[in-house]
């Protein structure tokens, strides 16, 4: 098993806004590309100097069905949150391995 990880911390003036987006549409959209078996949203606890920050974590059975949907699904979908929060978020990937 993979976890695509995204990290994001989003400001605070359209956090309510971005955390229903995610939930309702952005999540479910990517999980719909068939590279994913589960997405979830995590929120990150600790005092940030300025947002909020959250884990979405998408699990896949195998490497290769994250290259597809990199590939073939996350430069849209990428491009798609850009333009709807920009300048008010920053973000970064990792992926997990369960061990």
């Amino acid at each position: 098993m993979i976890i695509y990880n995204v990290t994001v911390n989003i400001d605070s003036s359209v956090h309510d806004e971005w955390l229903d987006w995610m939930k309702n549409t952005h999540i479910p959209e990517v999980v719909a590309t068939g590279c994913f078996s589960a997405g979830h949203i995590f929120r990150i606890m600790v005092d940030e100097q300025s947002g909020v920050s959250y884990s979405i974590q998408y699990t896949a059975a195998s490497i290769e069905e994250i290259q597809r949907y990199m590939k073939d699904f996350a430069p849209a979908l990428q491009k798609e949150h850009t333009e709807k929060y920009a300048d008010k978020f920053t973000a970064f990937r990792t992926l997990l391995e369960k061990v």
